[in-house]
């Protein structure tokens, strides 16, 4: 690889296939049963000065896009491999459920994928808040309106042509096909921690399309070229930056869990001011 120098600013992909894996070869490096994913078990994080990494998984940030930006690129991945596998329109009306990190991006990706408006739901208002000034955004609190009603107020009774269920929650699939359009796609996103039931007759009266996502394969470039362009600003969601030698209180900042935190940071010395 002769793309990078000494010097240059990066960002990196954190899950490294075999690559010579049928996965790899395949295109879906993602899916390799193999793949190593930092600070995920049996690998720890990064949170080092110094880390080895191939040039193929590394890229460099353009000059207009900051560390705290690139640290956001993964995240934002995830977002864009949803939108991709929902195989958006132009003009299409997208529900997102979930407006934590990944929720965020989601329906960050859902727009700069074509969505006209995302109707985006949680019980966290201060996560909705971040959204407050997005035209294109409608925040459904879940504790005060109904997101089944919203959704058909928004459509016409027709339904949202995509639902990305970013959450988590097992609760989120209570109905979740009733907000979808007839031929509309429910893209799963996050990971429950049960199992969940899933109603096949409602499934077919509307020849709902599933997909689902698993981390995502070549969509770094892609998000760093949203990010460069300005077409994607991931800014409003890096809540807090600590120095490096106020890691362990950044930890603990992050397992507090407080609703005005969205992504905090740690950040090197040599990352400062940059």
């Amino acid at each position: 690889m002769t793309h990078l120098k000494p010097g240059d600013r990066v960002c990196m992909e954190p899950g490294i296939p075999r690559m010579d894996s049928r996965a790899t070869l395949e295109g879906i490096y993602n899916l390799d049963p193999a793949v190593r994913f930092w600070a995920t078990p049996p690998i720890h994080g990064c949170l080092t000065p110094f880390v080895v990494h191939p040039a193929a998984f590394t890229f460099r940030l353009p000059d207009n896009v900051s560390f705290g930006e690139g640290a956001i690129v993964e995240p934002l991945a995830i977002g864009l491999q949803a939108a991709k596998k929902a195989a958006l329109k132009p003009g299409d009306v997208a529900v997102v459920i979930g407006a934590g990190t990944i929720g965020a991006m989601t329906a960050l990706a859902a727009l700069a994928g074509g969505a006209a408006r995302v109707i985006l739901a949680d019980l966290v208002p201060e996560k909705l808040a971040l959204f407050a000034h997005n035209p294109a955004v409608t925040t459904v609190n879940v504790r005060e309106a109904d997101l089944a009603d919203t959704v058909k107020t928004l459509t016409d009774d027709w339904g949202a042509n995509v639902v990305f269920e970013a959450s988590g929650s097992t609760r989120a699939f209570d109905g979740i096909f009733e907000l979808l359009c007839p031929g509309g796609c429910l893209v799963m996103v996050g990971i429950p921690a049960a199992q969940v039931p899933f109603d096949i007759v409602a499934i077919q009266a509307k020849e709902v399309r599933i997909e689902s996502v698993f981390r995502y394969a070549n969509i770094f470039p892609r998000a760093l070229a949203l990010i460069a362009s300005g077409q994607v600003d991931v800014k409003p969601f890096i809540s807090r930056t600590f120095a490096f030698e106020d890691g362990i209180q950044a930890f603990e900042e992050a397992a507090a869990g407080r609703a005005t935190d969205v992504k905090i940071q740690i950040e090197f010395p040599e990352a400062a001011g940059a």
